[in-house]
């Protein structure tokens, strides 16, 4: 099974050569997921004794699992956050898989570790974090915010005497932050409340405020400011938020695993002002930053109380060289693939100013597509686009109209644009993040959208 043979011989070229194949040709947009019981039956004697080779389980994954998988990267993919991992980054993801790489310790891994901390850096530099900064690469958004919580109740009880105080602790966020939130309180065993939000989504300094004045039931130790909410993408009031955060001694995390990559635009970099006076930040390579799945990331202005909240001892650790950098100190998890150094390398091969270009031809994308929602009669813009989600209502129609709509639009392989809620009424919701999303798709859509 280890041994180089003949037949790996001709399984290697086989597998390469069908990488490669779906490298260049696109997945069809129409394929998605199958019922379990088909799946079920496909795969059955899959797994056996004796295996049926590596050609038969390539075939079956080719010709059965992948087409039951949704094409995340296709250019219409426009629903949810999609991925459009470059070439380069979906290449060498290849090359990580094959180097057999412990990331977790230096003294493992250090080559791997230094090209990751590279690119954390020129995330850091973008959010304008100190040298002092440091962070790692987590599976995603939810390992990341887990991570930044967890950090911030270490630093309030290191400086907290709770002798006689029976008040729960508790995480603020808006009722629009990522669902990840209300599980990470859970798993953490601490209250969330809930801040009110504003008529675009938005949690502002005097909300936060407003809120903390009135929960004297619990013990607030951190706040999560969304930087682009995944529904509507929204960005709260940072600079604000930050405000009343260092004026009560509170953790101020941002969650910017979508949004954060607007750090990198030329045009509206300024929306996210503010996220430089954060503790702590997260965000997701694999959603707007052209890595592939998975590649999130946390930093941290000060990682003092991440080390202390998350190193890991053992006998068997002892050896650990905790002078460097050691990305099992800075989240939970102490195995870890290096799923930084596909961003790395694509960045290394791409240049910087080419995810500039691609973040910044989205956003012109957003706009053009919000005018053109504005000025057809039988079309409404729900709220005026701040990242690159655009939220709109067709008007007239119903609950059943928009469902069967987006059902025909995805079985044809034309777009997938599903329904959303906002202020508890239907509408439609569209995320760009493809710098191959072709206007003229759109223009389409929209068309199609109209004549239904």
């Amino acid at each position: 099974m280890h041994d180089w043979t003949p037949e790996l011989d001709a399984l290697a070229t086989e597998v390469l050569g069908y990488a490669e194949e779906r490298l260049k040709r696109p997945k069809d947009p129409r394929w998605g997921a199958k019922s379990a019981a088909e799946l079920s039956a496909a795969l059955d004697g899959s797994i056996s004794d004796g295996g049926i080779g590596g050609h038969a389980a390539l075939d079956l994954f080719r010709d059965t699992l992948l087409p039951a998988c949704r094409p995340n990267d296709d250019p219409m993919m426009l629903s949810y956050v999609p991925t459009a991992p470059s070439i380069a980054a979906v290449l060498f993801d290849t090359v990580v898989g094959a180097s057999s790489i412990f990331a977790g310790h230096w003294e493992a891994g250090a080559g791997a570790i230094a090209a990751e901390n590279q690119a954390l850096r020129w995330l850091m530099d973008l959010a304008e974090y100190p040298d002092t900064g440091a962070g790692c690469f987590v599976s995603g958004g939810t390992a990341a915010n887990l991570a930044g919580l967890v950090s911030a109740r270490h630093r309030w009880r290191a400086r907290h005497d709770r002798a006689g105080d029976t008040r729960p602790l508790a995480v603020l966020a808006t009722d629009g932050a990522h669902a990840s939130i209300d599980v990470v309180a859970r798993v953490m065993d601490v209250d969330l409340v809930r801040v009110a939000s504003d008529s675009d989504g938005r949690m502002t300094g005097a909300s936060l405020r407003a809120t903390l004045d009135e929960a004297g039931a619990v013990q607030p130790f951190a706040v999560v400011a969304s930087a682009g909410t995944t529904n509507a993408g929204a960005v709260d009031e940072l600079d604000a938020i930050a405000d009343v955060c260092a004026e009560k001694g509170l953790w101020l995390h941002v969650d910017a695993a979508y949004g954060g990559a607007v750090l990198a635009s030329r045009t509206h970099r300024q929306v996210l002002h503010g996220i430089e006076r954060s503790d702590s930040f997260g965000i997701d390579p694999h959603k707007w930053l052209y890595a592939p799945y998975d590649c999130a990331a946390v930093l941290y202005r000060d990682p003092t109380a991440a080390a202390g909240a998350h190193a890991q001892s053992a006998a068997y650790l002892d050896g650990v060289d905790r002078r460097e950098s050691n990305p099992s100190d800075l989240a939970l998890h102490l195995t870890r693939r290096a799923r930084g150094l596909p961003l790395w390398f694509s960045l290394a091969t791409n240049g910087t100013d080419a995810y500039r270009d691609a973040v910044d031809a989205a956003l012109r994308l957003t706009d053009t597509l919000a005018r053109r929602i504005e000025e057809t009669s039988e079309l409404e813009l729900v709220i005026a686009p701040t990242l690159s989600v655009v939220l709109f209502r067709r008007l007239g129609w119903t609950e059943t109209d928009y469902r069967t709509w987006s059902e025909r639009t995805a079985a044809a392989g034309t777009a997938l644009v599903v329904p959303t809620r906002w202020r508890g009424e239907m509408c439609l919701r569209i995320c760009i993040v493809n710098p191959r999303t072709d206007p003229a798709d759109l223009e389409r859509l929209i068309d199609d959208l109209v004549r239904a």
